[in-house]
């Protein structure tokens, strides 16, 4: 397989061991410095670039048939459009904000949790995350995607980032600091207890594993696809 890394920070570097690691080929490293966009004999293109160059990104891959496979976040704005563009030209894309396999349980661990708080009102609930002093965007799109989640299945109707909830609304706290890989909790809490969930990343390596795994699923398909799609394609 001949893969393209677009963003070549400190995931793009981590993605690009992986790959050799497996046997694969780089087939082209284009970065914040990079003018030319060919994407050579590429079979799939993994982005993780900064936020304001994503969907251009994107569109470059799907118009030269290169899959994608996209771990970038802060720029989901335009994700419903590479999703409409993908299907219109008959390309193969995946995003999603977190790729570690752990975390991805971790959603569904936050699903079940969140149906059976629904109904236990005197409970107020609580997203925490913290990461390096480098990551841009706040809150993180995996602590978005957590409460969004939430959201669909419970009684909470929004989120936010300031202190301002109700019995509708409830709060997501950002940290920026030092080497945080990445930290994310959900907690309910009532006068007399607590119940809290976790997930902390050791290292960057599960995230970029993730997406070389995501990147073998998709290069010989067609389609949009999950991360949910991979992780039940595995035979580990």
């Amino acid at each position: 397989m001949n893969v393209a890394i677009i963003g070549y920070g400190k995931m793009g570097k981590e993605v690009e061991k992986i790959l050799s690691e497996r046997g694969h080929a780089i087939s082209k490293i284009i970065d914040i410095e990079t003018h030319e966009m060919d994407l050579g004999n590429s079979d799939v293109a993994i982005i993780f670039s900064a936020p304001k160059s994503v969907y251009k990104h994107i569109i470059n891959c799907l118009d030269s048939k290169v899959a994608v496979v996209c771990g970038s976040t802060g720029w989901t704005e335009k994700l419903e459009d590479s999703v409409n563009y993908c299907k219109s030209v008959d390309g193969s894309f995946i995003f999603s904000p977190n790729f570690s396999i752990g975390v991805n349980l971790f959603f569904k661990l936050n699903n079940f949790l969140g149906k059976i708080m629904k109904n236990h009102s005197d409970y107020r609930l609580e997203i925490l995350e913290k990461h390096h002093t480098e990551k841009v965007d706040k809150p993180s799109g995996t602590a978005i995607k957590l409460a969004d989640d939430i959201i669909l299945n419970s009684n909470y109707s929004e989120w936010t980032t300031d202190n301002n909830v109700d019995q509708k609304t409830f709060n997501i706290k950002s940290i920026r600091e030092g080497e945080i890989k990445g930290y994310h909790e959900v907690e309910y809490m009532s006068e007399n207890d607590s119940i809290k969930i976790c997930h902390n990343a050791n290292s960057r390596h599960s995230f970029a594993y993730g997406a070389v795994l995501s990147a073998e699923f998709i290069f010989d398909k067609k389609g949009v696809y999950s991360i949910d799609d991979v992780i039940k394609n595995l035979k580990i």
